[in-house]
């Protein structure tokens, strides 16, 4: 029983972690009028809470291989779970943000562990499922988080509105913490080293070199040290490449692997767009169509459909083609898009919108779980965590990076928030761009070697170790 546990435990746990980066999309205009916010505080909402889960996260995978995934997890839970209070407890903006970065510092020692209890708990075909079933929770988590999130605030339990959909993490939390326990088997890395925390730190700033111009460069008009910390982002990875260290927080030995290195750079690439959608259509939706919460939160239950669709399907399709599934998901992701930009251009009725966005979610499905696939496969099993750490961080990352970046265009287009229909035709534009470059780098993407995941919805069970080498 423990066993048929242990995959549902941790999918919970990585579910509420994606929830809570997009569950405050259709918050925002709350947020904005309890708390007396501007468009840069709500930027550093969304954006403050992936840029903590991103820079943490491969600092929170060698914790893992180090003091033991389950150890680890639980410890995540539990921080994420206190963060969590304190969110739906901010008395204002900046309190709020305080805790968003918070949250994110503990997702990110949380949900490294899930990915190396996957690849440590499963192998060959099971393995393959339970990926795929990881998959499909973090793409239901973003696309449902606007669903669950206007319930929420449409409900208002006691009176709390917006604040819901933090405290909401809290029951589930402490269920997850009980139970984990008794179900994870423990695992670590024996030869694993010591910390680099370091080397943790030059990625984190570059992250932050990276986004906080992008956040408060545009309202503040892009003095000259926005410049600079671009410059700045660009330097401290090559600073990182250049030092040593005897156990560096990420191994290069990962990116020898060309569906390593490409398949990241694709997932970021996929965040960058996913994120960002997520939030400027909650804004469009809320601020130019007059919906409520619950309303816009409802539009997305049709990318939510597609999505479920494409990921049931998308195992049987890559079994036949391969990567070219990848690449058929980025674009119908662009073809989606520009129905949808038309649609906003001409003002259509949402019911016009309806099929588009389920042909966006079909688009998300078939790009995100076989993507997954093909770069975890390339991964030897003693680099699971550290390549958990690593994909997990560009996930995030990139999510905070599209955010924003789509800031700089949506905000900059909206005139005080007088066009926010052009705004989000600006927004379109872009998202359709990273699409389009996603299809681009999944062309330089080897075939799969390993078997294909079939639909996560099967139940799966750990299966005992062999002593095999694996690829």
């Amino acid at each position: 029983m423990s066993g048929a546990m242990t995959l549902p435990t941790v999918l919970t746990g990585v579910f509420v972690t994606i929830l809570d980066f997009f569950i405050v999309n259709v918050a925002i205009p709350s947020v904005e009028s309890d708390l007396h916010s501007g468009s840069t505080a709500t930027e550093w909402v969304v954006a403050g809470y992936g840029l903590a889960y991103g820079s943490g996260l491969i600092l929170g995978s060698r914790l893992g291989d180090i003091h033991g995934r389950r150890r680890v997890f639980t410890i995540g839970l539990a921080l994420f779970t206190v963060a969590s209070v304190a969110c739906g407890l901010a008395p204002d903006a900046n309190t709020l943000v305080a805790a968003r970065i918070a949250q994110g510092l503990a997702a990110a020692v949380l949900s490294p562990q899930v990915l190396a209890i996957i690849r440590t708990a499963y192998v060959g075909s099971a393995q393959a499922r339970a990926v795929g079933a990881y998959a499909m929770t973090m793409g239901l988590a973003a696309v449902f988080g606007q669903l669950i999130g206007g319930a929420l605030i449409q409900a208002d339990v006691f009176g709390l509105g917006w604040r819901a959909c933090f405290l909401i993490n809290v029951p589930i939390g402490l269920v997850v913490l009980t139970v984990a326990k008794r179900v994870l088997p423990e695992s670590r890395n024996e030869s694993a080293a010591r910390l680099d925390p370091i080397g943790a730190g030059l990625i984190t700033l570059a992250l932050i070199a990276a986004l906080l111009p992008l956040i408060e460069g545009r309202e503040q008009g892009w003095p000259m040290w926005t410049w600079f910390s671009f410059a700045a982002a660009a330097l401290l990875p090559v600073g990182y490449v250049l030092r040593r260290h005897e156990a560096p927080v990420v191994d290069t030995a990962l990116f020898r692997e060309r569906a390593f290195t490409i398949g990241m750079f694709a997932t970021l690439v996929f965040t960058m767009g996913m994120a960002a959608y997520f939030l400027v259509f909650a804004l469009y939706m809320q601020q130019a169509r007059d919906l409520d919460a619950l309303e816009a939160g409802l539009i997305f239950a049709p990318v939510g459909m597609g999505y479920l669709t494409a990921s049931l399907i998308a195992p049987r399709l890559v079994a036949r083609f391969g990567r070219h599934v990848i690449t058929a998901g980025a674009g119908v992701r662009a073809l989606a898009l520009t129905g949808l930009l038309l649609a906003v251009h001409h003002d259509a009725p949402l019911a016009v919108m309806a099929p588009v966005l389920a042909v966006d979610g079909l688009g998300m499905g078939l790009a995100l779980a076989p993507l997954l696939g093909t770069v975890l496969a390339a991964v030897p099993q003693r680099h699971a965590g550290a390549a958990a750490g690593v994909l997990t961080t560009a996930q995030q990352a990139g999510g905070a990076l599209g955010v924003g970046i789509v800031g700089v265009v949506f905000y900059g287009a909206a005139d005080n928030g007088d066009n926010i229909p052009q705004a989000f035709e600006h927004s379109l534009v872009y998202l359709i761009a990273v699409a389009v470059a996603l299809g681009i780098l999944v062309r330089l993407l080897p075939e799969p070697r390993v078997t294909t995941p079939s639909p996560p919805h099967r139940s799966v069970q750990p299966t005992r170790r062999q002593p095999t080498p694996t690829s």
